[in-house]
């Protein structure tokens, strides 16, 4: 059995970045740590959607030393940090108590196995794909390695974070080759003498990276990699990412109709209420959905023959557009919509966290409650 060690703030860091990588996140975003020392110990940390003196208390009263939330809490440039409003508040209650912020919310959306793939889950939709697929910055990496070492480089790669096609891993080309060099007077080669032409049988190795993982499949390539002097190519990519963007869409695995789907979306979710836009009993197949505001994504459910539409913070004329355009839509509101958050990245940490060899408690806050009320 693995021996947990104590944990520190930047240990929880490290495991949201490998899992939603900031890169991930929209431009306008401000993800990551908020506010705490890194290597800070970390004993428990509290799951909430908002960053709020309610989620503080609840995170003094269960001795955690971490608050992880959805929404930022310092989401625009701050000028100054006062008790004169909300997030200066905030900012140094939480300062004083030592309780660092940690906030994971578009990388969240957009990440595979994020917000939004268990928002398709919980609505019934399976094998749900992203609506607006992301470009994660992939790049071609390709390596010549003498033959008989390829395999060595190549899992040092792999273990980097190289080779993520879509639903498979490990994936790379190798093609057989002569490379030729000289080694300078200096040299310490693995094949050849200094001062002498060599020829050498080689492997060309090809695979993709996210320029995210980058710097650590170099780092391990290096060191796997048996010549004194490692040859390789980095080739920018226009390749969008299958597995991450923003939204889902899918097909149910039968068709009902709005009204029925309705009632599954207002029960899967707890919410007291929807908002609906076309007729009850319309045909429901293909759902495209979006945890929290997923307006932009109205056009794009429209090319994709989406049915229906699944989200919050809808507007008039919006309402208006897509039922001119024949998209059916269902506004179960921001907090409904994103609130299984808690619960999911939950259970995606206390998974992850014992494979690291960690010991970190998480805990789901309860009382969070939507803002609105319905008479």
């Amino acid at each position: 059995m693995k021996t947990e060690r104590p944990a520190r703030i930047q240990d929880l860091v490290g495991i949201l970045n490998a899992l939603y990588p900031p890169a991930f996140a929209e431009s306008w975003d401000n993800v990551g740590l908020h506010i705490g020392d890194p290597a800070a110990p970390l004993n428990r940390v509290l799951l909430c959607l908002d960053p709020s003196e309610m989620a503080l208390n609840a995170a003094r009263a269960a001795g955690a030393e971490a608050i992880l939330t959805h929404h930022p809490l310092i989401f625009n440039p701050l000028k100054n940090i006062t008790s004169g409003n909300e997030t200066g508040r905030l900012v140094l209650a939480a300062a004083r108590a030592g309780i660092a912020v940690i906030c994971a919310h578009t990388n969240l959306d957009r990440a595979p196995n994020g917000l939004n793939d268990w928002l398709a889950a919980l609505l019934g939709v399976p094998a749900a794909l992203p609506l607006a697929a992301g470009d994660d910055a992939l790049l071609k990496l390709v390596v010549f390695v003498p033959a008989g070492y390829e395999d060595t480089v190549a899992e040092a790669m792999f273990k980097g974070g190289a080779g993520q096609i879509g639903g498979y891993d490990r994936c790379s080309f190798q093609s057989a080759g002569i490379g030729t060099f000289r080694p300078g007077e200096k040299s310490r080669p693995f094949l050849g003498r200094s001062g002498e032409m060599e020829r050498a049988s080689e492997v060309r190795l090809e695979t993709i990276v996210p320029r995210h993982r980058l710097h650590r499949t170099l780092e391990n390539m290096r060191k796997a990699h048996p010549y004194e002097e490692v040859a390789y190519d980095l080739l920018p990519l226009s390749n969008q990412r299958p597995d991450m963007g923003l939204g889902r869409i899918g097909r149910l695995p039968e068709a009902t109709t709005l009204e029925l789907f309705a009632e599954r979306v207002k029960t899967s979710l707890g919410a007291a209420s929807l908002r609906l836009v076309g007729e009850p009993q319309a045909r429901i197949a293909k759902v495209a959905l979006c945890g929290g505001s997923g307006a932009s994504l109205l056009a794009e459910a429209i090319r994709q023959g989406a049915d229906v539409l699944v989200t919050g913070d809808l507007k008039y004329h919006e309402a208006r557009s897509a039922q001119a355009q024949g998209l059916a839509l269902i506004d179960a509101g921001h907090f409904a919509t994103e609130h299984l958050m808690v619960r999911g990245l939950a259970q995606v940490l206390r998974d992850e966290i014992p494979r690291r060899g960690l010991a970190m408690e998480i805990i789901e806050m309860e009382g969070e409650t939507e803002p609105f009320r319905v008479f």
